[in-house]
């Protein structure tokens, strides 16, 4: 007997977080509980506690739940309490759950109706809860492993009132992926069906409401009639409830809130409309700054010009490619008599992954020339004899659609009539007009290739190296043909490779729009029908289960498996097909899974993998039923000619028809979708060319765990060997005309003792580099003369791959001995996605082992796949793709809608994507340069396998290009014009504390980045970089040189060079400003020439202002010598725990200025150093203590002084106690008001926290790295308090 279902009560109105998290919970539950919705004539159930929190759950058991916690973990199925409890997973999701309960609900209580002072620290308590999903939801979907859990549900219940009416788009904006997760939860049928439309404080759209759609909605009192409809899933709505007057009242207090928040907006439309409209303000250096003076092309930008006020990407980026290219500092022989020469620095080689000729440029093209560019650049500026070669690929597919759609489009012609050699003639017109478009994009990305070498996969030498690659291999027996299943495009009518194959998952049935077809058709659904049996008697049957009836009218048998009960009485026997009358064999065989389906399975050899390896084993005919284009053929009317789809329709109606038919269900499955034409893929049979993959996959196996071959990241070497140990062999025929036509022959023998061959008999087909060594080949293999052989060259085209598999040699003139493959082959590198790893890189590895002999390349570096800000993979369809260029140049939201609407997108995908578009970019995209966006991709590889961009992140370099841009103008400007350089960085003059220390850090800088550099640590390079720029050169040793240079442009004109007066002592460490000049010139110098890999046109621009060291200067910051620790060799470990020390304590003084609101005053600041080395150390930087630290007299106290009263204290070690004198300074009695409130929050704050780490079971239930992060918080807190206290006496004594 079934066990009646819980009965859930919830509160009326159930509107709060902890009823909508039970009630979205119930919509999961194995068992859908009834809904009682208390209130009115509707009481409590009998049992429930006084006062008892809810909802409150009663079991089928008779127990009773009390309280939101209870009845949501009782409701919601194992898996989405993470499993078992025991697991990492299970303590995760309950970790999340104390968090939106303990963290998240009360400080949305308080932003709700709190009283003003205790808002604002909730709400920073909510933005510390938001800062910590932001971290947790990087990279993930949902909060805990791969689906909805407990954790979710709650979470986002918890947010509903912050993200619906508090947080607006800008308070959002720094939470992505919160916002991302939460429009994905909200947007799920389980949580819709309980909210209701979702909409976010801000958005347009239908309002938020709350429209409740229970699983079982009951009421107590409706009879058993009634309750046993709901509880059989009736989703009909409850009978209305009669409000009480508490409701009533509640409802009356929100009306007139919301009538009062009405007025206010009105009365600010009102005021808005008044005032006259400014004028938009353009920022300074946004666009406005253009290069302006005319320069021919190829020559040297003119610097007559003095620099902007500010960075802008297009007055920097302007003219400087042109002229690097012209010079020819990107050739190899650049600067050196002879390649042949010997280089004592080494050859850097590499060649770029060929992009597609009918590409546009994108992110993934962007991130490699990023990487493969600052490792050139690098390379270069150390010496090495560098190559970066450039190339094209035809995209044999890609191009072939695109030159059809534009015959189509113009002529009305398809490629038939024109015929191949006239078709082909229209490929080249076309890639003669747009196939450099790629190259100018790579261009403005700054890639310094040699562009003289450039290849393109169909010119003349790449064509031969394909011909000799075909014709070496197929005489070792690598190469072969065969008849076999191919994954074959019925819209393009070929194979296509693994690579082309998007497998898309499906949960259930689902319906896809297939190109051919005008309505969607239907997928993720399993059908059974029945086979009659041979020779049984009336209604004796065999019912197989099938997702693809349509190529039944092709079974050659059915099969069960061996073991199966159910079917041993069928050993022997056979079934009728009942539309062709065969008889088709039971087998018995153990690939049959007998869960699946009725265990029983039809088996066609012709049209599935599996069904054909069965149909080897048994002997079964393997007859094809689909033809080329899609269409049904060898068949009995009336499914004869019908399209496959249209004719699985009415099979189906058939079966059914003669009462075969036994039923259908949802049936998760995988569709392969051809990524290229978006049709699904038919497995046919074909005769094709096959490369043999085992023998040369074990040797590139062989390669990597030797070592020859290195992965980057080595965690990709487990892929690696997994690939090569399920290699199968490599269909690289394609049935198209643009490509490269195979060089193998059909032959035909004029003499009646040789019989005629067959398409699929791999011996009658040679290969030859010409048709004439063809025909001596097939001669001597048949005993004949060359007079009676007939040849006919196959009319099918290498697979793309193929040839790019020949690129890292064929690009230098293979099979030719020439000087450049002997010089740079094998290469130093190979650069490219880990999505390509076996599709390519494996593929070139097996080639070049199996041609030459030697590996392609020593080292592989894999970056990873760039995905938007919220993680997902981008997608026209979506409204998420980036344009390189785009971020380069910036576009409006408009624009980026008119790119949308010139792309191929059906109206609801359009629609969609222009909502993405506007969520994401609402002003569009900013101007951000090329510099920004490359030193941002090198910064992102280190996230791991997937990137995702934000385009704030890019612009915040771009910011740092105008902190760089800045920088520089004040020390061109401090140089002046009469400044020269020493001929090598040692410092002349009387260096003080701050250039010693700065020096030091430069060269702690050179080497990180170099070392960085070496082991394709590309954060840590760009980290280290932009950290010596920022928080060192820019935000210390500039501000300490001012004092510096303005004593000495006060001084006499031929006095500079004296150390600046102090009227504290003559134990400051303060350096003259010969010294200073000559630190800030290294700095910059230096600092340019770290960067330069990164953000080559900045760099140059800057670089190429600054007065030269010493002749013979190169003409190029990409041609001057890195930084390294040679040039930069001494650490001065004084200097850097001084000026550490005497930083620390800058940071406790201006952490006493904010917490008492000091601006402008800069009042006096006493230290105490218990230690005398210490002391010192302090005395000596006390100028920089006083520059830095915002104050205005510093005096070092003696052992037995004692600072004066009304001091701010801070401790920044036990080496110094930091006292701010206050006194006269502040208001005592407003500080003293302001310090109680903070120490109010602070005390709940750390009761709340003690409390919860004092709860039953904490110990065991939350998971140690929380412990450890709550008892870490709990101790500042703690410290918090003791300081504000301190800071609360000293307000009184001062009163």
């Amino acid at each position: 007997m079934t066990p009646p279902p819980p009965l859930l009560f919830v509160p009326p109105p159930p509107d709060d977080a902890s009823s909508l998290r039970v009630l979205i919970a119930a919509r999961f539950a194995l068992q859908p509980p009834h809904i009682v919705h208390l209130g009115g004539d509707v009481g409590p159930p009998g049992g429930l506690r006084p006062g008892a929190p809810l909802p409150a759950l009663l079991t089928p058991g008779g127990a009773l739940l009390e309280g939101p916690g209870p009845a949501a973990l009782f409701l919601s199925p194992p898996e989405m309490l993470g499993g078992e409890g025991g697991t990492p997973n299970a303590a995760l999701v309950r970790q999340w759950v104390a968090f939106a309960e303990s963290e998240i609900a009360p400080a949305v209580a308080i932003l709700e109706g709190g009283p003003q002072q205790a808002r604002r620290r909730a709400h920073m308590e909510l933005q510390r809860a938001l800062q910590a999903l932001e971290s947790q939801l990087q990279g993930r979907r949902f909060l805990v492993g791969g689906g909805v859990s407990l954790a979710d549900i709650s979470v986002t219940c918890a947010l509903l009132p912050p993200l619906r009416h508090i947080l607006d788009a800008a308070a959002r904006a720094p939470y992505p992926n919160v916002t991302r997760w939460f429009l994905e939860c909200v947007g799920l049928p389980h949580f819709h069906a309980v909210l209701g439309t979702v909409g976010l404080c801000g958005d347009e759209g239908p309002a938020p409401h709350l429209e409740l759609k229970p699983v079982g909605q009951d009421t107590v009192g409706q009879d058993d009639a009634q309750q046993n409809a709901v509880g059989q899933g009736t989703m009909g709505q409850a009978a209305p409830q009669v409000k009480s007057a508490a409701q009533l009242r509640k409802e009356a207090k929100k009306r007139e809130k919301l009538e009062k928040f009405q007025q206010k907006l009105e009365k600010n439309r009102e005021q808005q409309a008044k005032a006259k409209p400014k004028a938009p303000r353009e920022p300074r250096g946004q666009s406005g700054d253009a290069y302006s003076l005319e320069t021919p092309p190829g020559e040297k930008k003119e610097l007559g010009q003095a620099l902007p006020l500010s960075y802008s990407p297009g007055y920097v980026e302007a003219v400087w490619y042109s002229w690097w290219e012209h010079s020819g500092f990107f050739k190899p022989e650049y600067g050196r008599p002879s390649l042949s020469t010997p280089n004592p620095r080494g050859v850097f080689a590499l060649v770029l992954p060929p992009p597609n000729v009918t590409g546009t440029l994108h992110l993934g093209h962007a991130l490699t020339v990023a990487i493969q560019d600052t490792l050139v650049r690098w390379h270069r500026m150390r010496g090495a004899t560098t190559l970066w070669t450039p190339g094209c690929d035809h995209a044999g597919i890609a191009t072939q659609v695109v030159v059809e759609r534009r015959l189509w489009r113009e002529r009305g012609l398809r490629r038939h009539q024109l015929g191949r050699e006239g078709f082909l003639r229209e490929v080249w017109r076309w890639k003669e007009e747009k196939g450099d478009r790629i190259y100018q994009q790579l261009r403005r990305l700054g890639a310094s290739m040699d562009w003289d070498r450039a290849c393109f996969t169909m010119d003349p030498k790449m064509c031969r190296a394909v011909r000799e690659a075909f014709v070496r291999l197929h005489e070792m027996g690598l190469i072969y043909r065969s008849t076999r299943l191919v994954h074959w495009s019925c819209t393009l009518q070929s194979a296509i490779s693994d690579i082309e194959v998007e497998k898309r998952e499906l949960g259930g049935r689902t319906l896809l729009r297939v190109p051919g077809y005008e309505e969607p058709v239907e997928f993720g659904v399993i059908v059974a029908f029945a086979y009659p049996l041979e020779g049984g008697g009336e209604g004796e049957e065999l019912v197989v289960a099938t997702t693809r009836p349509e190529t039944m009218l092709g079974d050659a048998a059915v099969a069960v498996h061996p073991d199966d009960p159910r079917y041993q009485h069928l050993r022997g026997r056979c079934v009728r097909h009942p539309f062709t009358g065969q008889i088709l064999p039971i087998l018995h065989d153990a690939f049959v899974d007998p869960e699946f389906g009725t265990g029983a399975v039809k088996v066609t050899p012709a049209h599935d993998a599996t069904d054909f390896e069965v149909g080897q084993r048994h002997g079964l005919p393997c007859v094809s039923i689909i033809s080329d284009d899609g269409r049904l053929c060898g068949v009995p009317p009336p499914f004869l000619g019908l399209p496959r789809f249209t004719a699985r329709a009415a099979v189906l109606e058939a079966l059914k028809a003669r009462g075969l038919l036994r039923g259908e269900r949802e049936n998760p499955m995988v569709v392969p979708i051809c990524s290229r034409s978006k049709d699904v893929l038919e497995p046919l049979l074909k005769p094709q060319w096959f490369l043999r993959c085992q023998s040369l996959a074990v040797a590139a196996a062989d390669a990597v765990r030797s070592g020859e071959l290195r992965l980057r990241p080595p965690s990709y070497t487990r892929a690696w060997f997994h690939w090569m140990e399920n290699s199968r062999d490599w269909c690289i025929s394609r049935q198209l005309w643009w490509g490269h036509r195979i060089p193998a022959y059909f032959i035909t023998i004029d003499d009646p003792n040789v019989p005629p061959g067959e398409d699929g008999d791999g011996r009658y087909w040679t290969s030859g580099r010409s048709e004439d060594e063809a025909r001596e080949k097939a001669a001597k293999a048949f005993g004949v003369s060359p007079e009676r052989v007939g040849l006919r060259q196959d009319e099918d085209v290498l697979d793309t791959w193929f040839s790019s598999g020949l690129f890292p040699f064929s690009v230098f003139g293979w099979p030719d001995t020439t000087q450049d493959l002997t010089l740079f082959y094998p290469g130093s590198l190979l650069e490219t996605g880990h999505d390509i790893l076996g599709f390519w890189v494996a593929r070139m590895v097996m080639l070049g082992l199996a041609l030459t002999g030697r590996l392609p390349f020593r080292e592989v570096y894999l970056h990873a796949i760039v995905r938007d800000a919220h993680g997902r993979k981008m997608s026209k369809s979506l409204g998420n793709v980036i344009d390189p260029l785009d971020v380069i140049s910036g576009i409006s939201l408009e624009g980026l809608h008119e790119q949308l609407e010139k792309s191929n997108l059906d109206p609801a995908e359009l629609e969609r994507a222009r909502e993405g578009q506007k969520r994401d970019f609402p002003n569009g995209i900013p101007e951000c340069g090329t510099d920004a966006l490359r030193f941002a991709l090198c910064a992102y590889t280190g996230q791991g396998r997937d990137i995702n961009l934000d385009v704030g992140r890019v612009l915040g370099y771009r910011h740092f290009c105008n902190k760089i841009w800045n920088s520089a103008r004040f020390v061109l400007r401090a140089l002046g014009p009469q400044f020269r350089p020493p001929p090598t960085p040692q410092p002349r003059g009387r260096p003080g504390l701050a250039e010693r220390w700065v020096r030091s850090r430069l060269a702690a800088a050179a080497g990180a980045c170099g070392a960085a550099l070496e082991a394709f640590d590309f954060p840590g390079a760009t980290t280290a970089a932009h950290s010596f720029w920022v928080y060192e050169l820019c935000d210390v040793f500039l501000e300490l040189v001012k004092p510096v240079l303005a004593r000495a442009e006060a001084a006499e004109p031929d006095a500079g060079g004296a150390p600046g007066d102090d009227p504290e002592g003559d134990e400051d460490d303060v350096g003259d400003v010969v010294a200073a000049r000559d630190a800030l010139y290294t700095c910059l110098d230096a600092g340019l020439r770290l960067l330069a890999p990164f953000m080559p046109f900045v760099t140059e621009e800057l670089w190429q202002r600054l007065p030269p060291r010493n002749p013979p200067v190169p003409p190029s910051i990409s041609l001057c010598p890195y930084p390294d620790t040679t040039e930069f060799c001494q650490r001065d470990e004084e200097a850097e725990a001084t000026m550490e020390f005497v930083l620390s304590i800058v940071r406790a003084l201006r952490g006493l200025r904010a917490d008492h609101g000091l601006t402008r005053q800069r009042p006096p600041c006493f230290l105490q150093c218990p230690d005398p080395l210490w002391g010192g150390r302090a005395s000596r930087g006390r100028p920089h203590i006083r520059t830095l630290g915002g104050v205005g007299a510093v005096r070092l106290l003696g052992g037995s002084e004692t600072p004066p009263p009304g001091c701010a204290v801070a401790v920044t070690s036990d080496r110094c106690t930091v006292h701010l004198l206050l006194k006269g300074v502040v208001d005592a009695g407003k500080e003293l008001s302001r310090l109680g409130g903070r120490r109010g929050e602070l005390e709940r704050g750390l009761q709340r926290l003690r409390e919860r780490r004092g709860g039953a079971g904490y110990c065991e239930k939350v998971p140690l790295p929380v412990q450890e992060a709550e008892a870490a918080k709990l101790s500042q807190l703690e410290a918090e308090l003791l300081k504000v206290l301190e800071a609360e006496e000293m307000m009184r004594r001062m009163l």
